[in-house]
């Protein structure tokens, strides 16, 4: 009985210490499913999953884990028997939590979506440019229109872009296209006078000559009633009265020496001739580029002729370098090889001291031109002079200054040999003279190529004219300023500009009725409606940005009268 008893409490224990061993395992079974099948967890309870955390203690895994549980009972003979069941607590568990999580969030309002109202993008094709503005004059010339066919379309005021002007009047290009077909009946035969009007005007470019001489002779006939040209005026002041006196003696200067040369043969003197000969050659040369630079600019040369100059300058150079310095040379050398008797230098040296006398009153003049001129530009005479800022009188300047330098040189070596009787002294001279001259011409190009490339003004100038628009309220910064000398003393201006849009919005609300913008808002009700509104005051926004673009190029050109052409891109 004993020993049956001792056994039966054995058993008990066994079947307590596997049950225990058993519950541990299926603890750690769940554990480890929960962590590699959170996803599958969360869908057990629903669509609503997603609102309950990772970290939930009652999430359990989708697959059932058994348990069991053990009971010992006695039967009727007294032999206690071991009874096993299967419990799915989990289970039971997964769908009671299930429930709770589903009732509450049954129970909730429905959710409120809002959706954001996008504008659809729109494609402007070909048809949309038809409202686009045309001018008069192109009106008339691209679509063979008249000025009578323009009077009865809709007429537009818009802000010209002319500095005499500050609006003028434009018309919708469909307007103008319409009309056209209107007036020519269909797109071909609009096409075919196109094609016989550009003939004339091709007809008309190759006989223009001739053109010319008909209109010339129809003025004589009725009368010139046009202004007289400024043309002779230009030459009775500044750097055209200068090259006017320096043609004058430079010419008698030349008619002179030639007779001195042919009366003694002098390489020196033959030498002084040739430079006073190139001298009035390239001065008549500077004497065509001021009267170009003058003219009023055109279609096919916008920004006028004033590099006229220039150019002239420039072959002067290069004609004093090819006609004075080479045959001066050329005379040195055959001096050298075949010396020659040196006849009396009498008439040599009067006609060199006469023509020491009037060189000397040409450079006295051209001195005191280009002096009023550096004081007027707040430069120094050398720094004015260097950088050719008046080409013409500079010519002259330097031209001069060899002319004397070159009468020196040609009376010292004159003298030498008049006194030693050796004729290779006055081919020296020859040679000295040719040297100078090259020099000259030297100088003279490279100081003008540098002004055609497009030279930039003084720094100082450049500082003041950035800081003149950076204080302006409406700019933010200025970027990629240019300013380049055009000739004459004009400038163009060029810079990129980052305007303060708040500043600009600024401007246009100030000029606005704000209690009837503010109406309109309130009436906005719809998408289409916003559109509209946002549309019109955007187009009218630009117009003000338009407008400020305008003030600021002409308070500087106000400021800075030697800017003539002010560009100003926005960024």
């Amino acid at each position: 009985m004993l020993s049956g008893l001792a056994a039966a409490a054995a058993a008990h224990r066994c079947s307590w210490s596997s049950l225990y061993r058993l519950r541990l395992r299926c603890r750690a079974a769940a554990r480890g499913s929960s962590e590699r099948q959170e996803w599958q967890n969360l869908v057990t309870f629903g669509s609503f999953s997603n609102m309950v955390p990772y970290s939930h203690p009652h999430i359990c895994p989708s697959n059932p884990v058994k348990l069991y549980s053990t009971d010992v009972h006695k039967d009727k003979q007294g032999s206690q028997t071991l009874r096993v069941e299967k419990v799915s607590l989990l289970d039971k568990a997964g769908e009671n939590i299930g429930e709770e999580l589903k009732a509450p969030l049954l129970n909730q309002d429905p959710l409120q979506v809002r959706v954001k109202a996008v504008l659809k993008k729109r494609d402007y094709g070909a048809k949309y440019t038809q409202n686009n503005f045309i001018t008069g004059v192109r009106a008339i010339n691209e679509f063979c229109l008249k000025s009578s066919d323009l009077e009865q379309l809709r007429k537009i005021r818009r802000r010209s872009p002319h500095e005499d002007t500050e609006s003028f009047t434009v018309y919708l290009r469909s307007d103008v296209e319409t009309k056209s077909l209107e007036v020519w009946g269909s797109p071909e035969a609009l096409a075919r006078e196109r094609k016989l009007r550009k003939e004339a005007e091709i007809e008309y470019r190759e006989r223009l000559f001739k053109n010319q001489k008909v209109l010339r002779e129809y003025r004589e006939f009725l009368g010139n009633t046009k202004p007289r040209s400024r043309m002779p005026s230009v030459f009775l002041k500044g750097p055209g009265k200068v090259v006017m006196v320096a043609i004058c003696i430079n010419g008698l200067n030349c008619f002179f020496k030639f007779l001195a040369w042919i009366y003694t043969g002098s390489a020196s003197m033959f030498s002084e001739a040739i430079h006073s000969l190139s001298d009035t050659c390239n001065q008549g040369l500077l004497a065509v580029g001021i009267s170009k630079s003058i003219q009023t600019p055109d279609p096919s040369h916008p920004y006028g002729f004033s590099n006229m100059r220039y150019i002239a300058s420039l072959i002067s150079g290069v004609g004093i370098f090819m006609m004075g310095a080479g045959l001066s040379w050329y005379h040195g050398i055959m001096g050298l090889l075949n010396p020659q008797p040196i006849e009396s230098f009498l008439w040599a040296y009067c006609i060199l001291a006469g023509s020491l006398v009037s060189e000397g009153a040409t450079l006295l003049v051209a001195l005191n031109e280009l002096r009023r001129s550096a004081q007027a530009k707040g430069m120094s005479l050398y720094k004015y002079v260097m950088e050719s800022r008046d080409p013409s009188t500079n010519v002259i300047l330097l031209e001069d200054t060899a002319a004397v330098l070159g009468v020196i040189i040609a009376a010292s070596c004159m003298g030498l040999t008049s006194l030693t009787g050796n004729p290779l002294y006055d081919s020296l001279g020859s040679l000295g003279v040719g040297t100078l001259l090259g020099v000259v011409s030297a100088f003279l190009i490279y100081t003008n190529t540098e002004a055609l490339l497009g030279r930039s003004i003084q720094p100082e100038q450049v500082q003041r004219l950035t800081e003149l628009l950076e204080n302006d309220p409406s700019v933010r910064a200025i970027h990629d300023v240019k300013a380049t000398d055009m000739g004459l003393g004009k400038v163009r201006f060029k810079a990129e500009v980052d305007f303060d849009g708040r500043v600009v919005t600024r401007s246009y609300l100030e000029k606005q009725d704000f209690d009837q913008m503010l109406q309109e808002i309130q009436e906005v009700k719809t998408s289409e409606e916003l559109e509209t509104f946002m549309l019109k005051h955007g187009e009218n926004i630009i117009d003000t940005l338009g407008a400020e673009v305008d003030r600021l190029e002409k308070e500087l050109k106000k400021r800075n009268p030697e800017v003539r052409h002010v560009d100003l891109e926005i960024l």
